[in-house]
């Protein structure tokens, strides 16, 4: 097994921006947790960051505050980094030829939302044949009121981690992450 952590979407438009992040509590110290674990156990980073090329969005414009990295994800090491304008990292990008390329069978999820591009992701790489692993307290997500209808950020997180768990993906802490990988290294 051969695995990459896939930090996804963790800019500042999660925290000051139009999409505030509120649930789990610690998301952010849990995803930079997995960040240095991953770098301590030589496992590929790769950083994933969201723009909507269309001026018109009011949402990931480059150039803008909102669209920057998080600063303590920017100044942390990583080994790839993509840029998408669609919910999946797969999508339009060379995640996947990079992913190839460098024998990795098995990508871990971590980043925003929960529900939306961690969710998409996690499809878009089992239907490519990885293994996934979605840990669960490093992503995030907020409350939704549409016209839909209305989801607290608590039911729509373990929601989507009941459905990865199904059949896509599995569903693990950051502690239970870390000290896998830190395991694995030892054996």
């Amino acid at each position: 097994m051969k695995r990459a952590l896939l930090i996804i979407d963790v800019q500042n438009e999660y925290f000051f921006g139009g999409l505030p992040v509120t649930y789990p509590q610690g998301h952010l110290t849990n995803i930079l947790r997995v960040m240095d674990a991953a770098t301590a156990q030589n496992i590929p980073v790769v950083v994933v960051k969201h723009t909507f090329p269309q001026p018109d969005r009011q949402l990931f414009q480059p150039g803008t505050p909102e669209w920057e990295l998080h600063p303590e994800v920017k100044a942390r090491p990583h080994s790839f980094s993509i840029e998408k304008n669609l919910i999946g990292s797969f999508t339009g990008t060379p995640l996947e030829s990079w992913l190839r390329q460098e024998n990795i069978d098995t990508v871990a999820i971590a980043g925003y939302m929960t529900h939306m591009c961690c969710d998409t992701t996690a499809r878009q790489a089992f239907h490519r044949g990885f293994t996934v692993e979605f840990v669960g307290d490093a992503t995030g997500t907020l409350p939704i009121n549409n016209s839909a209808g209305e989801v607290t950020a608590e039911e729509l997180h373990r929601a989507i981690l009941c459905a990865q768990q199904m059949f896509m993906s599995e569903v693990i802490s950051t502690d239970d992450w870390c000290q896998r990988i830190e395991l694995t290294v030892d054996s």
